[in-house]
């Protein structure tokens, strides 16, 4: 027999229910969103997908149905046809409603039988949003206990007319309600801005722009998770298992990579669990099912290429975040940061543009960079023979380093000299990438991804190899850039680095040396 617990397992598709999956405890969001409730605001859950939207209104309705009558509505349950017309959405609205209110399995309690009549006889009419409303304001008025609408899934509707109609008529009966008994609280969810309805902007096309939502409260809880979160999830499931995880250290690692992402969190632990052995709860496990995910396929990744193709001003800022270490402030009235905002591609770091985590870094980064390579048949053809950079199945990074010295040196004497120094970072990563394509890991540090530096930072098989993209600005310039690799070698107990500088004097200094600094080594590489 199974202990308790034992069947569960991690969850990365549909709504995580806690008898079955192992999830992060949201009892303190739920709290925080029945302050908003109690409040009686309306509000907008607008996150990403995969981010727990769903799940967290299903658990929050359980959490407030001793306080309230509560309704959550899908709109994934409509059809195209429920939205062609006034007649239409109402029949299909109504319908809904009776079903939650009559479902033999979880029925609604407390409501008026004479409004549950009223609502079916309506049904035999044609409807209008007016005769709607009346019927909702008699069943929040004849309800024994206050009643909260919740709405999923509202980007289904939001091209359709008659959705932005109903949200008009949800604004009224909110602003009116010192006259008329109105829901509650009103709670919708989605990835796209309901509060300055565009219909889910789309480029080259004439929006219809409204603000029926403008009554809507702020709702800042925030439904990514911490490393506490993460080791609360992770300790439920070593009680379970008995691994003997060293829970700290792997919880800061997941978070590392994905910035407590819900999906990204619950698909490492997914993949640990399922498609690995149990000793695989270590760092290199981690790494390993990381991996797995930049390669994809998966819906985040295939969500995020298809959103940079459809928005062009998106790919221009990623695009120069990642390769000319542009720095964009964080302004929400930009259409490009609010759009990365919206699919979660961005967060605020301090008031500028910051890749949400490392695992959707790499995988734009891998895109880009595949982009590039199908443009230059050059580039391709000067490429080494892979084989070479691996000795006794690791990664010879001395080798990786001398050869794009010769790589770089050979595109010099064919393409246009300035185009090629002022890609420098570009074409590293470009050779990089199909050397440990398939095998290792790299990232750039954030703190350090400027104009001037660029720490990338590859992890090949559990061994970690620190290289800095510098550009050349002199020998006192240089020194204090070894000195900060070995600071940053000491962070990562690491005792050698390297460090790549672009020389962009006309008479310039080239070559590769091997600087001695202390206990560290320098792989120094001047083209």
């Amino acid at each position: 027999m199974l202990e308790p617990g034992m069947n569960k397992k991690f969850n990365i598709t549909g709504c995580c229910y806690p008898d079955r999956h192992y999830m992060v405890d949201l009892t303190p969001r739920l709290q925080e969103m029945k302050t908003f409730i109690d409040n009686g605001e309306y509000f907008m859950i607008r996150r990403p997908r995969q981010y727990g939207k769903t799940t967290a209104l299903k658990l929050l309705k359980k959490y407030l149905e001793n306080d309230y009558i509560v309704f959550l509505m899908d709109f994934q349950r409509f059809s195209t046809a429920d939205f062609e017309s006034e007649e239409a959405f109402t029949r299909g609205y109504t319908e809904e409603l009776l079903r939650m209110a009559q479902n033999s399995r979880k029925k609604i309690t407390g409501l008026d039988k004479t409004w549950l009549s009223a609502a079916e006889n309506s049904l035999r009419e044609a409807g209008t949003l007016s005769k709607l409303f009346v019927l909702l304001s008699k069943l929040c008025e004849t309800a024994q206990k206050p009643v909260v609408l919740m709405i999923d899934e509202v980007d289904q509707a939001s091209n359709n007319q008659v959705f932005v109609d109903f949200l008009a008529q949800l604004r009224n009966a909110y602003l009116d309600r010192d006259e008329t008994v109105a829901f509650h609280s009103v709670i919708l969810a989605g990835v796209y801005d309901i509060k300055n309805l565009k219909q889910k902007i789309r480029p080259q096309k004439q929006h219809r722009y409204n603000s029926p939502w403008n009554i809507a409260a702020d709702f800042h809880v925030d439904m990514s998770f911490s490393i506490q979160d993460i080791a609360g999830m992770l300790k439920e499931y070593d009680n379970c298992r008995h691994i003997g995880i060293n829970i700290d250290q792997i919880a800061e690692l997941i978070y590392d990579y994905t910035l407590g992402y819900p999906y990204l969190v619950s698909y490492i632990c997914k993949l640990l669990d399922e498609d690995m052995k149990a000793e695989s709860w270590t760092r290199e496990g981690v790494l390993e099912a990381v991996k797995i995910i930049v390669k994809g396929p998966n819906m985040l990744y295939d969500d995020m290429v298809k959103h940079i193709l459809e928005y062009p001003e998106l790919y221009t800022m990623l695009y120069n975040i990642l390769f000319k270490g542009e720095s964009y402030p964080y302004q929400v009235y930009d259409q490009a940061v609010d759009i990365g905002h919206m699919f979660g591609f961005v967060v605020d770091n301090q008031g500028e543009v910051k890749i949400a985590n490392r695992i959707f870094e790499t995988q734009l980064y891998n895109y880009f960079i595949m982009e590039l390579w199908k443009r230059n048949d050059r580039q391709r053809e000067l490429m080494p023979e892979k084989n070479q950079f691996i000795e006794n199945g690791m990664l010879d990074m001395d080798q990786v380093m001398r050869k794009f010295y010769e790589y770089y040196i050979s595109l010099l004497d064919e393409e246009d000299t300035d185009f090629v120094e002022n890609q420098g970072r570009k074409l590293f990563l470009m050779f990089l990438r199909p050397i440990i394509n398939g095998v290792g890991n790299y990232y750039v540090e954030d703190c350090s991804r400027n104009r001037h530096r660029t720490d990338v930072i590859v992890d090949y098989k559990g061994e970690q190899y620190i290289i800095e993209l510098k550009i050349w600005h002199g020998e006192e310039y240089q020194n204090r850039g070894r000195l900060q690799l070995v600071d940053y070698l000491d962070a990562y107990h690491q005792q050698k680095g390297y460090l790549l500088s672009f020389n962009l004097n006309k008479k310039k200094k080239q070559g590769i040396f091997e600087v001695v600094i202390g206990d560290k080594t320098i792989f120094e590489v001047v083209v």
